[in-house]
């Protein structure tokens, strides 16, 4: 809450940039003194009927007073908002608290009354709803609980707005006045409507950049060469099915054609709309170019020009100014410094990149924030989509350069509703907003499978790219994704292998697999590559060199009926001798019918150098007019013509083929591992409620702890008062300077004890001896004294502390931190060198379900020490699961709480026992994700 000395200063930031129910983007931005000329100009436009529901009655002009009060604000009691576009008001909405009497009022008063008006040539584009979520936002930032608004019967806009954003409210009549009233506290229905509008709104804007009725190329040269002349023929050369002009102030004005394309000087000559503008100018003259596209009501950019944050400081200023001129006009930007984008659809056939050749029409979605890796990817889709592995190619492409505006989020809110992909591949760079991410890909990948190969997995990210900071490491980013679903790989290989097997192929019930082929080398080899990726495979069959497709056709319809067998990887080699082509094809048709018997089981091929082999399966699944004659020896009629000519009948997959065993089987374990996600993700488990969990009693501890400054580190009984208000008990452990003092704190606790160094290079070191267990009574307690003291030196030095034994059983570590990029997070691993010098730790993000937990504790490869290992005791993994949920429970209830660190926690058979923590406690950071709709800020 702002002081008296300082509740007229201008809250910059409230400023924020959203995306409208159209695609478009508007600025939202505190209304001052300033506005005044804005908001007269803004009412002029608004008709009498929306004036007449704003005012209830006719209202034509504002006077001077209106003018003087709708613009003069504090900015506590009295606010209001405008969102602006080129400059001028669309849209205004402000609020002024009241009194219990509904007369003006200040703090303490929590209720404000709230009004909106919204010019009529914007209504429909989600601008109130915009509005109101950020309105509510500075609300609450206020000390403002509730909101008040009368509206007449006949706006029923305006009452779906409020009915619709999903607060509790009630609903009143009086007057001839519909009177509504709602608590701003963000509720689960509050906030799925509000990221459903988010994902309508960002997927809209990524639609009408990929697919535009028309694209002017600002930039193009004359002379064959050079990015704006290629791209222009690029699109040409696609067949884009919409309009297409060629742009660069440089033309004589004499010129209207470029091989065919309307020619112009600039984006204001063009004689209609233009959709899409392809920007391929020196960077020093884009901002009149954005001016010029922006006055014509051009949608959205592509920005292939260099020059902005990957070249320095300077270029990084340059960039965040290009975005904030854009978003003033409501386009949205792709780039700076971007390869393009493509959109294969046959209603579209846009190539508005620097790729020379659209490439194969397909399923998959790609997106690439480098343009080198994009080129690459592009390529090798196109080798193995129509050589090696089949037909498959690319539904829509994206290489956003520096990623300023557009990001893989953006594409991810749009491919989740695309009728046209089925599988989403993005390699990436950085992720400038983890937590949305994992959010977004958590929906997407419970709907189809989402690729993912990090870039600059060890270093900062490129210099092009805006991202928050993370003290996680990358490890643990990717245990996060993997949480959301995300199958993460290593390389471009693989994430073009994984692609292209979820491409074709239905995913495996489990991981059991089945090996067939014509080399017992090759099969056993695959029989390696699954049990090291956990798979569980047959033992291979070896059919011979000798094997004819008949052969194959009989021993792979053998497996896939078998119902232990969840998939199958057929081996090959090449055959040698006259006919080989005719064999390579009948062989790759024998796979495919069997294969299309059992359909709801992958199939996959590991060949050798199998040129011909390769060709064949991409015939079996091709529409090029190709046609095999069986030889005798196939089940089909000697002499008849197989049907490779013709697409597979519905519910057939081509077959993916790979040159090496590890890549097909890495590829299946892959996409084992997702389809055990998705079936899990089905059913994510709840959140429990506790009943001896005291949240209201934690919330004023914890009020009155950082009372006393900004961040701290608990003290050792502040930590027990806290962890014990969420159920969590923590052994005492009472300081012993003397050995007096530790015979008197033993006689406190009760025998055995344990004597322990806290000294920061000792503790939860046991290894190194600074530890004594099971001291049974004070002469052995003052003996391990003297041996502590001897061996690592003075007691100030050791800070010995007397701890009540606790059951024997494993030692382990809970952990939960806030990460300023990627959220809450909670880890588990064994206490020890495990975690700390091999690294076993597992993660989940907060809050932890039930399910999860479970999931959490098994995660890590010490795992089986919990659960029996070589005969020991099996230990309490339930209770050590409701820990984790009541850790959980605690920093997803008090973002206040920073961090939290339990070790040891010792698990016994019945039972376990936390034996030491510690808790920071800070202000709470920002929730972006529980915040207003905004884009990222420049």
């Amino acid at each position: 809450m702002q002081t008296s000395s300082d509740r007229h200063e201008y809250p910059a930031h409230w400023e924020a940039d959203v995306v409208l129910r159209d695609g478009g983007t508007a600025r939202i931005r505190p209304i001052t003194v300033d506005d005044a000329d804005r908001l007269v100009s803004f009412y002029e436009q608004v008709s009498d009927e929306s004036k007449y529901y704003r005012f209830f009655a006719p209202y034509p002009r504002l006077s001077a007073k209106d003018v003087h009060r709708f613009t003069h604000h504090d900015f506590v009691d009295r606010v209001g908002l405008a969102a602006t576009v080129g400059g001028e008001f669309i849209a205004t909405v402000r609020y002024d608290r009241i009194g219990s009497d509904g007369m003006p009022a200040s703090a303490p008063a929590d209720e404000a009354e709230v009004a909106f008006l919204v010019q009529d040539a914007h209504q429909g584009r989600g601008v109130a709803s915009a509005l109101l979520e950020h309105i509510a936002a500075v609300a609450r930032e206020r000390g403002i609980r509730r909101f008040a608004a009368e509206v007449l019967p006949a706006n029923t806009k305006m009452i779906k707005v409020f009915t619709d954003a999903g607060y509790t409210q009630k609903r009143s009549f009086e007057d001839g006045v519909v009177r509504l009233e709602f608590d701003l506290e963000p509720t689960d229905r509050s906030l799925a409507v509000q990221y459903a509008r988010e994902q309508r709104a960002e997927a809209r804007s990524v639609q009408r950049l990929l697919a535009p009725g028309s694209v002017a190329v600002v930039g193009t040269g004359r002379a064959p060469g050079g990015v704006g002349r290629s791209v222009l023929d690029n699109l040409r050369d696609a067949g884009f099915t919409g309009r297409l002009y060629a742009v660069n102030r440089a033309f004589p004005g004499d010129l209207k054609e470029l091989d065919g394309v309307p020619a112009h000087r600039s984006v204001r000559d063009i004689d209609g709309p233009v959709d899409l503008a392809v920007v391929a100018v020196p960077a020093e003259h884009v901002p009149q170019v954005v001016t010029e596209c922006g006055e014509h009501g051009v949608q959205g950019l592509v920005v292939v020009s260099a020059g902005y944050a990957e070249s320095g400081p300077e270029g990084r200023e340059r960039q965040r100014a290009l975005v904030r001129h854009a978003r003033a006009y409501g386009m949205r930007i792709i780039g700076p410094n971007a390869f393009g984008i493509i959109n294969t659809s046959p209603r579209v056939r846009l190539n508005a990149s620097l790729a020379p050749q659209l490439p194969r029409p397909g399923r998959i979605g790609l997106f690439a924030q480098s343009g080198a890796i994009g080129i690459a990817l592009l390529s090798r889709l196109h080798r193995r989509g129509g050589g090696v592995t089949g037909v498959t190619g690319v539904s829509t492409f994206v290489s956003s350069g520096n990623r300023a505006d557009v990001s893989g989020n953006d594409l991810l809110q749009y491919w989740h509703e695309d009728p046209d992909t089925d599988v989403v591949l993005m390699y990436l760079e950085s992720i400038g907003n983890p937590r949305k991410f994992t959010r977004l890909a958590r929906r997407t990948a419970a709907a189809k499978p989402l690729v993912v190969v990090q870039g600059a997995r060890h270093g900062a990210a490129p210099q092009g790219h805006a991202v928050r900071a993370t003290r996680l490491p990358h490890a643990t980013v990717s245990a996060l994704l993997r949480q959301a679903g995300v199958i993460r790989v290593d390389t471009i290989t693989e994430l073009v292998d994984a692609g292209l097997l979820l491409a074709r192929q239905p995913l495996p019930d489990g991981p059991r697999v089945a090996i067939l082929g014509n080399s017992e080398s090759l099969g056993l080899l695959t029989y390696d590559a699954c049990l090291a990726e956990g798979l569980r495979p047959h033992r291979p069959l070896d059919l011979t060199t000798a094997a004819t497709p008949a052969d194959f056709h009989a021993a792979l319809s053998r497996a896939l009926a078998d119902d232990t067998c969840d998939a199958a990887v057929v081996t090959a080699i090449p055959a040698v001798g006259e006919g080989t082509t005719a064999g390579d094809a009948a062989l790759a048709e024998a796979l495919r019918s069997a294969a299309a018997a059992v359909p709801a089981k992958p199939v996959l091929v590991v060949h050798v150098e199998l040129g011909g082999l390769a060709e064949a399966l991409s015939a079996a699944a091709s529409t090029a007019p190709q046609a095999v004659v069986a030889p005798p020896d196939h089940p089909f009629r000697p002499g008849e013509r197989m049907p490779t000519a013709v697409r597979p009948p519905d519910g057939t997959h081509p077959i993916p083929a790979y040159p090496a065993a590890e890549r097909a089987v890495r590829a299946l374990a892959q996409a084992v591992s997702y389809a055990q996600w998705r079936r899990e993700a089905a059913d994510p488990g709840r959140v429990p409620e506790y009943e001896d969990i005291d949240e209201k009693g934690a919330a004023g501890l914890i009020g009155r702890l950082l009372s006393r400054g900004q961040g701290l580190t608990l003290s050792t009984e502040a930590t027990c008062d806290l962890l014990g208000t969420y159920g969590i008990d923590v052994h005492r452990a009472l300081p012993a300077p003397t050995p007096d003092a530790a015979a008197e704190a033993a006689r406190t606790l009760g025998y055995p004890v344990a004597l322990k160094a806290t000294a920061p290079h000792l503790r939860h070191r046991a290894d190194l001896g600074g530890v004594r267990l099971d001291l049974a009574d004070e002469d052995q307690l003052r003996r391990a004294y003297t041996e502590l003291t001897g061996l690592f030196g003075k007691p100030e030095e050791l800070r010995p502390v007397v701890q009540r034994m606790a059951p024997r059983g494993v030692d382990t570590v809970v952990r939960a931190v806030i990460d300023p990029a990627a959220g809450a997070v909670l880890s588990f691993g064994l206490a020890g060198a495990a975690s700390q010098l091999l690294g076993d730790m597992a993660h989940r993000l907060i809050p932890v379900t039930d399910r999860e937990a479970a999931s959490l504790i098994r995660s890590i490869r010490t795992a089986p020490l919990l659960f029996g290992w070589r005969g020991s005791a099996p230990v309490d993994t339930p209770a050590l699961e409701e820990l984790l949920l009541r850790v959980s429970r605690l920093v997803d209830d008090h973002p206040e709480v920073v961090a939290v660190t339990l070790e040891p926690v010792v698990v016994a058979p019945r039972g376990l026992s936390v034996l030491g923590a510690s808790v920071r406690l800070a202000p709470p950071p920002a929730r972006d994700d529980l915040g207003p709709r905004t884009l990222p800020a420049y």
